[in-house]
């Protein structure tokens, strides 16, 4: 009978991807130990919180809103979620946020512009910003000359709201002249205002038609003698002193 042949054993090999996952597992614990590393070092951390271009709006009132505090996670927190919270100020008009690793956060604001001043009751000066909203005016800034001053207003008045509003979309040369507006309303016209000029006009007109009329203003202001204008439905001038006082005198009267 022919021998039979015993079977070779094959030797077991290694699976060729083992050393791969070792390799994985390694590098992936290297990873993990270098993440934990960096959030414990001060190089995770908020070093320098740098805010510029507000100038009604205090530095600390907007760091407390930003939600921003030194020794913090620099990465606790996005650029949106800052600069969301910040608009919601109704002096600010525009955030940006740039987060410069390591540590330091630079916030720019950008106020709304200043459309008019008003006196306080206690007698502080106050700016009208064109979002409507009224802030004290510190005493380290001037004061831009060229602006009115809003007198008599109530401060929950909607209509000054508004009136900032239409301010800020006229050139500022065509308001430089107005030295006063006070609320005038009548039942015709609910938002009629009465102003008064450095050169002596007092106008009528509503905060509705303002800007349609403020350039029939200035033809007036810089053509006529000082007088009473009028700019509703109809334009009209009338001059405190008539050209010829002895016409419009009473029948008798002693010139």
């Amino acid at each position: 009978m022919p021998k039979s042949q015993i079977p070779v054993l094959k030797k077991n090999r290694p699976k060729r991807n083992t050393s791969r996952k070792i390799v994985f597992i390694l590098l992936l614990l290297f990873i993990v130990l270098l993440a934990v590393l960096f959030f414990r070092s001060s190089m995770s951390r908020i070093s320098a919180i740098e805010i510029t271009g507000n100038v009604y709006t205090t530095t600390s009132e907007l760091l407390e809103k930003s939600g921003l505090k030194e020794g913090e996670q620099f990465f606790g927190t996005t650029s949106a979620d800052v600069i969301e919270r910040l608009k919601t100020i109704k002096a600010i008009s525009t955030v940006t946020v740039d987060k410069q690793f390591p540590g330091t956060i630079v916030i720019k604001v950008q106020e709304y512009p200043t459309v008019a001043y008003e006196l306080g009751s206690d007698g502080t000066l106050k700016a009208i910003l064109a979002s409507g909203t009224s802030l004290t005016v510190p005493a380290t800034i001037g004061v831009a000359v060229e602006k009115p001053i809003l007198t008599q207003w109530k401060a929950d008045d909607p209509l000054k709201a508004k009136l900032s509003e239409v301010l800020a979309k006229i050139p500022n040369e065509l308001t430089t002249d107005i030295s006063e507006i006070i609320p005038n309303p009548t039942p015709s016209f609910p938002d009629q205002i009465r102003m008064y000029t450095k050169s002596q006009f007092e106008v009528i007109t509503t905060v509705s038609l303002l800007s349609d009329k403020v350039e029939y203003l200035n033809q007036v202001i810089e053509t006529e003698r000082p007088g009473k204008i009028t700019m509703l439905e109809a334009d009209t001038y009338v001059p405190f002193i008539p050209d010829n006082p002895e016409e419009d005198a009473e029948p008798g009267a002693t010139p």
